[in-house]
């Protein structure tokens, strides 16, 4: 069976050149603390304090700097802030929840931009072809692991890029439910036939 990796993408912020500004100092730039999975993307040293009405959270800041803000975030962590945030793909931050960002140096009053963020996988065309799916479409994945919380995520969207590596992106709540740690893999699972298909099969 052709498994991926499957990694934990725990509460983070993205950031424009502008917000930087803003938060850091003008003309600041971000620092490489490591590189992440997707080639060009790191997470940074730079931290910042999300704001929501109840609470707020400590996140890490991911570079490089984007064309929008957008703080992605567990449903515990929403909870926890006391805000109310949709469950989106990255990128899509129209009418979402509102929060504040605060850094050392100012703060952004965001309008939108908090989301939880659909699992999904990365995969290049070539990965896309080799698993017979296409970008935008949702699957299934199981999860290969021994802890005894065997467990398939649905509603998992495939992201097609020639600028992708092949892996899979899930939450911390996510994780827990399914008892994740250190190097997981998953595949993707077969969508069950119906009867009038298998009937057709026939």
């Amino acid at each position: 069976m052709d498994n991926f990796i499957i990694e934990t993408s725990a509460r983070h912020v993205h950031v424009t050149r502008e917000a930087l500004d803003i938060l850091f100092g003008k003309g600041f730039e971000l620092e490489v603390k490591k590189p992440l999975s997707q080639p060009g993307q790191y997470a940074s040293n730079q931290k910042v304090e999300v704001v929501g009405p109840k609470s707020s959270l400590k996140c890490s800041i991911l570079g490089p700097v984007r064309p929008q803000n957008q703080v992605e975030l567990s449903f515990t962590d929403a909870r926890t802030l006391g805000i109310v945030a949709p469950i989106r793909e990255s990128g899509d931050v129209a009418g979402s929840a509102p929060c504040k960002i605060v850094g050392p140096c100012g703060e952004l009053d965001l309008k939108e931009g908090a989301i939880i963020a659909l699992r999904h996988v990365h995969m290049t065309p070539a990965d896309a072809e080799r698993f017979g799916v296409h970008n935008g479409q949702v699957v299934s994945v199981e999860v290969e692991q021994e802890t005894g919380r065997k467990l398939i995520f649905g509603d998992t969207v495939i992201r097609v890029s020639d600028k992708a590596a092949l892996a899979m992106h899930i939450d911390t709540d996510e994780a827990n439910a399914a008892a994740c740690s250190g190097e997981m893999t998953g595949h993707i699972v077969p969508a069950p036939k119906t009867v009038s298909q298998v009937c057709d099969a026939d």
